[in-house]
C-alpha cells in the first residue's frame, strides 16, 4: 500500500462488560483479575490498520469500541501499524522497546502486514511472475514475527490475529482503470499474499479474517470500489468499518465472547 499522510499513534482508552468470564481459559487474564483491570489491544502492519487516506477512526481501535460494548472491563487500544511498512520492517519493530512493551500487556494482537513486500513498480509492472520470488520472503518475516510475538504475549496467552487484503494492490474501479493486466496480476499477487497469510495462521494457531471476502462476497464477485478511499488503495470509513465488523467476528468466535 502506497505511503500517504501517515498519523500519529492512536491509543484508546475504552470501557469494555464480561470479557473474562466468557473467555476460555487460555485466553483469560489471571485469576487474581478484577473489574478494573484492563485489557488490551494491540495492532502492527501497513498503512491498512493506519488510517491512511482516511479521515475517519481505523479499524483497530472500532474493534475494541465493540468489545466495550460486551464486557465491564477496560481497553486499551495501541496502534504501532506504520504506513509503508513491510514484513521486514514490521520484525524490526518488535525489536523496539516501545513494541515489545504494548506486546508484553497485550490480550488481541491484530497483524496486517504483506502489501508492500510486492508492491506495484514499473520495473516488474503486470508480470505477477517479477513479483513472485518475495514472497517466500514475506511467508519466513511473518512466520517470524508471530514467533515473536507468542513470546511476548505468554503473559497473557494473547490472541493473533492475521488480517488478509481485499487487494495488495489498487481496488475496484481503480484497479479496472489500468486495464485487464493489471487487474489480473493484482488478483494473482493477491492470492499468493493470502495464501502465505492463512497459511502461517493455521500453522501458528492464530486467527485469520478473510478480507477479500468481507470486501468482494464469498465467490470474490463483488466490486468493493465502495469500501475504498478516493486513492483507490485505502479503506474509507466504510472500509474501515467493514473490517472491523469481520475482525470481531473472528475474535468473538476464538474468544466465545
Amino acid at each position: 500500500m502506497s505511503i500517504r499522510r501517515p498519523r500519529g499513534v492512536v491509543v484508546a482508552l475504552i470501557a469494555l462488560s464480561s470479557l473474562v468470564a466468557a473467555c476460555p481459559a487460555s485466553a483469560r487474564m489471571s485469576s487474581g483479575s478484577s473489574a478494573s483491570r484492563t485489557w488490551s489491544v494491540v495492532a502492527l502492519g501497513d498503512s491498512v490498520p493506519r488510517g491512511t487516506n482516511c479521515d475517519c477512526e481505523p479499524y483497530p481501535p472500532l474493534t475494541a469500541a465493540t468489545f466495550a460494548k460486551r464486557t465491564d472491563h477496560a481497553v486499551e487500544a495501541t496502534n504501532d501499524s506504520v504506513a509503508g511498512a513491510t514484513t521486514s520492517s514490521v520484525l524490526g519493530q518488535l525489536a523496539k522497546r516501545g513494541v515489545i512493551r504494548h506486546l508484553r500487556a497485550a490480550h488481541v494482537v491484530e497483524i496486517e502486514i504483506g502489501a508492500n513486500d510486492v508492491a506495484y513498480s514499473q520495473s516488474c509492472g503486470t508480470k505477477a511472475a517479477c513479483y513472485a520470488p518475495r514472497v517466500p520472503g514475506i511467508q519466513k518475516n511473518l512466520a517470524a514475527i508471530v514467533s515473536r510475538v507468542h513470546g511476548l504475549t505468554t503473559r497473557h496467552h494473547a490472541l493473533i490475529v492475521l488480517v488478509d487484503y481485499w487487494s495488495v494492490w489498487l481496488g475496484g474501479k481503480y484497479a479496472a482503470a489500468k486495464g485487464n493486466a493489471y487487474v489480473a496480476a493484482a488478483e494473482e499477487m493477491t492470492d499468493q499474499v493470502n495464501t502465505v497469510i492463512k497459511s502461517t495462521a493455521a500453522a501458528t494457531g492464530s486467527s485469520y479474517v478473510d478480507l477479500r471476502a468481507a470486501f468482494k462476497g464469498p465467490d470474490y464477485s463483488y466490486d468493493e470500489t465502495h469500501y475504498l478511499s478516493n486513492d483507490g488503495d485505502h479503506p474509507n470509513e466504510a472500509g474501515h468499518e467493514r473490517i472491523a465488523k469481520a475482525t470481531e467476528a473472528v475474535v468473538e468466535k476464538a474468544l466465545h465472547i
